[in-house]
């Protein structure tokens, strides 16, 4: 097995709400509750749960793109939440991040090239003529063609802007990045494109993803590895057949039975959930699950479930597989 490049532990983010102008502030919107778990090297780890749950801000809060409450992220062996401005700027040219819109994510005034050129003026990286044949090779490994490098944003397609932001985040060599629903703004007949380059660009530079997304069918094709998470928690972790197969927690069951089945032979029961999520401003005590849970119990109003391993390579957060 491979080794960990990143692991985290206890991770918070929390936002703090205001009860007035002079007041101090009384709650916290509990983004991130309290997250630990590991990407191992050339893996791609999946982090899902509906909108809301947490994983965009689990994702930049890793890359201190937003900075955590507490906890640790240990990336290649340096806890990078403990690093200076300065030590931060060095150590980005190994994190990088793809962005769930990729129109907002580049600056419309600015060329192809400039947009590309960018990250390695900004970490002196190259003279420009080197900088020049590596943006070429770059924008080729996407699927597009050196013409393309002195258009603007605009006069691209969708897709063809994520290639883009692609091509930027691979201009530095990094080891990791963290692709926040990169594909969940394109057309579904572009998806399959973009996912299927991205699984040959992690083979090609030996890259690790972390993956966020809330289609469950995208996630079982290119993740290895899939975090569940609920109101800012992980709720469980396996590895991708495990997971599909045999889910534990009663919040990831539901989820998966809305996966749409294309073979009318095989259609499983659809588990309807009652209730609203709660707010992670006022997120329940115990299981924050247990409010819409089928299967609560007592222990569920008042213990918070621990994430425990309940099988070799399977860890759940729930009071039915007990501690």
């Amino acid at each position: 097995m491979s080794e960990p490049l990143l692991q985290v532990e206890h991770l918070q983010k929390y936002y703090p709400i205001s009860k007035g102008f002079f007041s101090k502030s009384q709650q916290f919107v509990k983004a991130v509750d309290d997250i630990s778990f590991s990407v191992l090297k050339g893996e791609t780890f999946g982090l899902v749960g509906e909108s809301g749950c947490g994983k965009s801000t689990t994702g930049r809060s890793l890359l201190r793109l937003i900075e955590p409450s507490s906890g640790r992220v240990v990336f290649d062996g340096e806890d990078i939440t403990a690093l200076s401005t300065e030590q931060l700027r060095q150590k980005r040219r190994d994190m990088q991040i793809v962005f769930q819109d990729p129109f907002s994510s580049l600056d419309p005034r600015h060329t192809v090239q400039r947009i590309l050129e960018e990250p390695l003026i900004v970490h002196r990286i190259g003279n420009a003529e080197e900088r020049k044949k590596h943006i070429h090779r770059l924008i080729e490994v996407v699927g597009l063609t050196k013409v393309h490098l002195q258009r603007y944003p605009h006069q691209f397609s969708g897709g063809q802007r994520q290639r883009i932001g692609i091509a930027r985040a691979l201009s530095m060599q990094p080891k990791l990045i963290v692709a926040d629903e990169p594909v969940s703004a394109l057309d579904v007949s572009i998806q399959s494109q973009v996912i299927n380059l991205m699984q040959d660009l992690q083979s090609e530079f030996s890259l690790t993803y972390i993956f966020i997304a809330h289609d469950l069918s995208v996630v079982k094709h290119i993740c290895d590895r899939v975090a569940v998470m609920y109101l800012g928690r992980i709720v469980e972790i396996a590895d991708k057949e495990k997971l599909y197969a045999s889910p534990q927690h009663p919040y990831t069951k539901a989820l998966l039975s809305s996966v749409p089945e294309p073979d009318p032979d095989f259609r499983p029961e659809r588990i309807i959930l009652q209730g609203e999520v709660p707010s992670p401003a006022n997120a329940p005590a115990g299981c924050a699950f247990h409010t819409r849970c089928l299967e609560a119990m007592d222990m569920c109003k008042m213990n918070r479930p621990q994430l425990i391993e309940t099988e070799l390579g399977h860890q759940t957060a729930c009071h039915l597989f007990g501690e």
